[in-house]
């Protein structure tokens, strides 16, 4: 087994549980019964510590995932940057918030069981937030430019079958990285590091295949933010991008989405231009 496949299997299975999953009691019981423990939607947040953000583009990742914190929805955050170098893809946290008790089963139940039932289900949206918040600083927290790899492929491989699991009827998936691979398999920059190599889509495809990089996710929609960013980009507003550059890299990462089963909706480079939905 060539070591970029082994490296790859390796990731696949070790997705770290480095905090909290379940994180919120549901608030049914023996007296409150659900309907169904089918979730409408679960988000996926894979933020890539080796990608700087600035407070911009930060702002916009949590203004992106405060709208499925709500009722009979779910959401994972997770981390993840180079295997090779002791970074695991770890998930921070994850939890499910109830669905709305029927309200032709209210009177059939009795009013202090309703009582803690409502109480409860009111505080679940905060409680969601709060996990959120501090899921999201632990991992900017922990990002830094002197990781000298980035695993990108074979992290979203890994991720991507956390997704596939998922029985949420709806699968969203957010990915915060600059989208660079920079491993034994091949590498998306140039200059040294200091700026963004213009990739052949088709010559890079063929190395995936033979390593064997493509996930499976389930059909979920998927969005990028930060896609190509540097880490110069967060002192300045000068940067410039090579459209065509872009463009290759924008065109790998939709080939690459829909060989692995995703729907690749916006490549955020670095920004979304539209709310994901």
């Amino acid at each position: 087994m060539k070591a970029s496949v082994f490296v790859a299997a390796m990731l696949l299975s070790s997705i770290a549980l480095a905090g909290q999953t379940d994180a919120i009691h549901t608030c049914y019981d023996k007296m409150v019964q659900p309907e169904s423990g089918v979730l409408d939607t679960e988000i996926f947040v894979a933020i890539d510590q080796t990608t700087l953000l600035d407070q911009r583009l930060k702002q916009l990742v949590a203004d992106n995932i405060k709208p499925f914190l709500l009722p009979n929805m779910g959401f994972v955050i997770l981390t993840f940057s180079a295997y090779t170098q002791g970074h695991y893809t770890d998930v921070l946290t994850s939890a499910k918030l109830d669905a709305p008790l029927d309200a032709s089963k209210r009177n059939d139940i009795p009013k202090l069981a309703l009582a803690k039932f409502d109480q409860c289900f009111s505080h679940q949206p905060q409680q969601a937030a709060q996990l959120v918040g501090n899921a999201l600083r632990s991992a900017y927290d922990g990002t830094s430019s002197e990781i000298a790899k980035s695993d990108v492929l074979a992290s979203i491989k890994s991720i991507s079958s956390l997704v596939q699991n998922s029985k949420a009827h709806n699968k969203i998936v957010l990915i915060v990285s600059d989208m660079l691979e920079n491993s034994s398999i091949s590498s998306f920059y140039g200059g040294g590091g200091l700026s963004v190599r213009r990739i052949d889509p088709e010559k890079e495809m063929k190395l995936v295949e033979e390593n064997q990089l493509f996930g499976d996710f389930g059909g979920a929609r998927l969005y990028v933010i930060g896609a190509g960013i540097l880490p110069e980009d967060i002192k300045s507003t000068k940067s410039y991008r090579d459209p065509k550059t872009m463009q290759a890299l924008t065109a790998f990462w939709k080939t690459y989405m829909d060989k692995s089963k995703a729907q690749l909706i916006e490549f955020g480079q670095p920004a979304l231009l539209s709310p994901i939905h």
